[in-house]
């Protein structure tokens, strides 16, 4: 368990942040620009001196002003990763890598980290002859040679265009589900978050708006408020039950629930975690037929709350919450109300599949 209370005041800034997330896993940070991830991370590291409250580590204490206990940065066992991978420029990949480790690292540690991280081709290169993306999984690779308690990673992707980073995604994915090593992602981006982090923590103006699985605060209106109408919706998980050729696998989602997505490179047995917009989901007040929809699900409505001209419908779907925008003209033509029987419909191909740890 990573349990965080911290405070701390800079000028016209002050954090103020309380949650707790269990460990292992990957908890995100996320918030906009200048709502204090940075400064937290900072502050769990060790970086800055004069924050006040309590951190501690599977119970261990990092900070606790009260019994004037501040542990050193260099005490905790932190790897970090920052926005530029800030190698050094005169080692090869393999020095740079070794530069973190211990004199005596654990026998077959080095080799398992370049092959998670596909390092082994670049070995012998210098930083100058990396892409950004290369530059960033060295830089995660030293990191994890210092065999660190806890990982942190302050938007790694963040100075990298939109293909480098879908090419760093997949590792980051995979230290997640091959370490057992607690992490603490920063970032803006949904959609990294969403990929992988297992805990989320939403931050807005210096302090912790909403906290908890991210299936239960893709829900939460203080998500809604940042990410925008586009991105609002529910992330929901399932296990695939079949996969039918290269296009579309079925995901079961509850005892009598299942959704047919796009199922490229899915296996039969992963978990995997579902994004549904709310702008993606139609609903209906009979049973669909002769649609090209694939997904025809049976749903309550639980509640309507009004944005404007549209409505945001909440609706329990087999134990899963799911969030469908509609106009407020069709809340009122469909007579949805709390308690109101519904079918949600969702084409196959607008379902986000993102693979979770096997098993």
């Amino acid at each position: 368990m990573l349990e965080i209370a911290v405070s701390l005041q800079r000028k016209d800034f002050r954090l103020d942040a309380t949650f707790k997330a269990p460990t292992p896993g990957v908890i995100a940070l996320f918030g906009r620009s200048g709502c204090g991830k940075t400064t937290l991370v900072n502050l769990v590291a060790g970086l800055i001196g004069n924050g006040e409250g309590c951190i501690r580590l599977d119970g261990d204490c990092w900070l606790d002003t009260t019994r004037r206990i501040r542990l050193p940065a260099e005490h905790r066992r932190i790897g970090y990763v920052f926005q530029d991978s800030r190698l050094f420029p005169h080692y090869s990949v393999r020095g740079n890598l070794l530069y973190g480790a211990p004199r005596a690292p654990r026998a077959g540690v080095f080799d398992d980290v370049v092959a998670l991280l596909g390092l082994a081709p670049l070995l012998q290169r210098r930083p100058t002859a990396l892409s950004g993306g290369e530059r960033q999984r060295v830089a995660l690779g030293r990191a994890l040679l210092a065999e660190p308690r806890l990982l942190l990673l302050d938007e790694p992707l963040a100075s990298l265009d939109q293909s480098r980073r879908e090419e760093v995604l997949p590792f980051l994915e995979r230290l997640r589900d091959h370490f057992s090593l607690p992490m603490v992602y920063v970032s803006h981006q949904f959609d990294e978050v969403l990929r992988l982090a297992t805990h989320l923590v939403v931050m807005d103006q210096g302090r912790v708006a909403a906290a908890g699985e991210v299936g239960a605060v893709s829900l939460h209106p203080a998500l809604r408020a940042i990410v925008g109408p586009d991105a609002v919706g529910a992330v929901i998980h399932g296990r695939v039950a079949r996969v039918d050729g290269e296009d579309l696998a079925t995901v079961d989602v509850g005892p009598a629930s299942s959704v047919r997505v796009a199922g490229q490179g899915l296996a039969v047995g992963q978990s995997v975690r579902l994004q549904l917009l709310a702008r993606d989901l139609i609903l209906a007040t009979r049973e669909p037929q002769g649609l090209s929809v694939r997904n025809h699900l049976r749903g309550r409505v639980v509640s309507v709350q009004s944005e404007g001209s549209a409505d945001l419908v909440e609706i329990d779907m087999d134990g899963h919450r799911v969030l469908s925008r509609i106009t407020a003209a069709a809340t009122r033509e469909l007579k949805l109300a709390p308690g109101r029987e519904i079918w949600v419909l969702v084409k196959a191909v607008s379902v986000s599949p993102h693979a979770m740890t096997p098993g």
